[in-house]
C-alpha cells in the first residue's frame, strides 16, 4: 500500500510537518514503509481566479504533490488550524486539483484527516475538509472514501520534539496509533 502524508502548513518546520513525520514513524513501526511526506512549505499553486495548474507545465512542488498523491492508496491530510478553520492554501489546492485534469486524485483513495494545533484544537479543519473532499468526490462521480476517525493533535509542540519523537505522553501516543490503525483498516477494506 502506498501512503501519502501531506503536511499542509506553509510555515517552515511547522507543527503540521512535525506531526506528519511522527505519523510516518508510527506507520513504519506498523510495517508500512511506503509513505512519503509532501511539505506545503514549498507551496506555489496559484489562487483560484488568478491562474490554474497546468498538467503539462507543473512546477517542482506541483509535480511532487501530484505525483505522490496519485500513487497513494491512502492520503493523510495534516492541516493546521488557523483561526478555527482550515488553512487557505489547502482549500485552494483542493479547488484547483478538483478539476477534470486532476480528478483522478480523488478516485480509488482513502483520505484520513488530522488537524494540528499548538494549543487545543484541530477538529474544525477536519470537519470542513470532510465536506469539501466529499463534495469533490460526489460532484466528479469518483469512488473514494474519507476515514471517519479524525485526529486532533493538541499541544503538538509539547507532545512531539523537534525531531518528531514523542515526549512521553502515552495518551497522545496511543491515540495517534489508534488513528493510524483505523485509517489502515479502512484502506485495506477499500483498496483491492
Amino acid at each position: 500500500m502506498n501512503i501519502a502524508i501531506i503536511a499542509t502548513s506553509p510555515r517552515k518546520n511547522s507543527n503540521s510537518l512535525r506531526f506528519s513525520k511522527y505519523l510516518q514513524k508510527v506507520l513504519k513501526a506498523s510495517g508500512f514503509e511506503n509513505s512519503t511526506i509532501v511539505d506545503f512549505h514549498h507551496f506555489d499553486i496559484p489562487s483560484v481566479g488568478r491562474g490554474t495548474v497546468q498538467k503539462d507545465d507543473l512546477t517542482l512542488f506541483q509535480a511532487e504533490l501530484i505525483g505522490v498523491w496519485e500513487k497513494a492508496d491512502l492520503v493523510f491530510f495534516v492541516s493546521p488550524e488557523y483561526n478555527w478553520t482550515v488553512n487557505g492554501d489547502l482549500l485552494n489546492a483542493l479547488h484547483q486539483l478538483g478539476s477534470k485534469d486532476f480528478v483522478h486524485l480523488f478516485n480509488n483513495k482513502v483520505f484520513a484527516l488530522a488537524g494540528v494545533s499548538n494549543g487545543r484544537g484541530g477538529k474544525v479543519p477536519c470537519l470542513e475538509l470532510t465536506t469539501v473532499i466529499n463534495k469533490i468526490i460526489n460532484f466528479t462521480n469518483q469512488h473514494s472514501v474519507i476515514s471517519p476517525r479524525i485526529y486532533e493533535s493538541h499541544e503538538t509542540a509539547k507532545n512531539l520534539d523537534e525531531h518528531a519523537d514523542s515526549t512521553g505522553n502515552h495518551i497522545y501516543e496511543n491515540t495517534v496509533k489508534a488513528f493510524v490503525d483505523y485509517a489502515l483498516i479502512v484502506a485495506k477494506r477499500w483498496v483491492k
